[in-house]
């Protein structure tokens, strides 16, 4: 996350998906343009970064030049009036390429490329960095593209909000809201339950728990939670899908909530990237996967000990306990390493009073 002025940005398209987009688009620009010695036009100031990049690519003889389109007022039958700053060249005949990085409306497409037609080029060819489908309303055919984006507000590899980002090479979407969304994983033992109701409290979070859904769902015959008792019934496991859907009914009958913590799920990485998915409709994500570390033989003598009073046979047998934690590690191992590549996780000592514990989480959680 990065914050530009008063906004917040998190991180959308790595450079390296960038750099590989612009290989593919001066592909094409290579075979279709190798006898035309065109003229590449950048149009400042966002253009610059794919400019060079693309330069860097072309394999024939070409040229450069950077302009920008400056609006002024007319006169009254006029109104607005558009004007060219910095071409130079003389294109009567030529091969332009316009070098955008962001293509959205359009408008600018529009009128950079009447006025060069009216120049007398022999023909103009667009080509973007970035495309957003949704927001474009022209007929012009843009005839390079190098990645599809939805219509968001992005920074970086040129692009800026109020002056900053340009130089920055990922690019950064705007946060779209202030949710605080915990992933929060813990060992049998360690406490996991009692923080994540302490932490639902402090920072008024709704608190998902995959088994309180299954057994709300399967109690109340709802459509989900019968088709999840069919299989459960069979001895087969649920679907990912019907998981997926219960708690996406959860998440939905709290459209105001400040944020979710979610206890059991996800615990693959294909639900991972399903809850990602989901989240990202709803304008948001998740803030973090946050994991409570205690030693194995810390857990295995409460477990032990809480045995003595809970009736609960799974926690009067040590092998069975030891074989708990050792499938939440396996479990966790494969979240751990898919969090981690995004930044997002954060592994917490969970050794201590229910205060000391919950306020190493709360200084994780406070910086999200």
């Amino acid at each position: 996350m990065i914050t530009l002025h008063d906004l917040q940005f998190k991180p959308f398209i790595a450079e390296e998906k960038i750099s590989k987009a612009i290989d593919r688009l001066s592909d094409n620009l290579n075979e279709d343009l190798s006898a035309k010695k065109p003229l590449f036009i950048g149009v400042l100031n966002g253009a610059f970064m794919f400019v060079s990049e693309v330069l860097k690519r072309f394999n024939h003889d070409c040229e450069v030049s950077f302009v920008k389109l400056a609006s002024y007022e007319g006169t009254e039958t006029t109104a607005k009036v558009q004007e060219l700053i910095g071409l130079k060249e003389d294109i009567s005949g030529r091969t332009v390429v316009v070098l955008e990085d962001i293509v959205d409306t359009g408008n600018t497409i529009v009128e950079l490329t009447k006025m060069l037609q009216n120049k007398g080029c022999k023909e103009v060819r667009i080509a973007t960095l970035f495309f957003k489908p949704e927001a474009y309303t022209k007929e012009i055919t843009l005839d390079y593209i190098g990645i599809e984006i939805p219509n968001r507000f992005i920074v970086g590899y040129g692009l800026d909000y109020d002056g900053l980002g340009r130089n920055l090479t990922d690019v950064y979407q705007l946060k779209q809201n202030n949710m605080t969304n915990l992933v929060l994983f813990g060992p049998p033992g360690a406490g996991k339950g009692t923080q994540a109701e302490v932490l639902k409290q402090k920072y008024d979070l709704v608190h998902i728990s995959t088994g309180d859904v299954f057994r709300y769902n399967i109690k109340n015959a709802t459509e989900l939670g019968t088709l999840a008792k069919s299989y459960i019934d069979k001895g087969q496991l649920v679907p990912d899908e019907v998981t997926i859907n219960m708690l996406n009914a959860e998440v939905d009958k709290n459209p105001d909530a400040k944020g979710f913590i979610f206890d059991g799920f996800p615990r693959t990485e294909a639900q991972a990237e399903s809850l990602a998915e989901f989240l990202s409709s709803k304008g948001t994500e998740v803030s973090a996967m946050v994991a409570l570390e205690v030693d194995d033989e810390v857990l295995v003598g409460r477990l032990l000990e809480r045995g003595k009073t809970s009736g609960r046979p799974d926690d009067a047998d040590e092998g069975v306990i030891r074989n708990r934690i050792k499938v939440y590690y396996d479990e966790t191992a494969i979240l751990k390493n898919y969090y981690q590549k995004q930044d997002k996780y954060f592994g917490v000592d969970g050794v201590g009073d229910i205060a000391e514990i919950t306020e190493r989480l709360s200084t994780v959680i406070d910086k999200l």
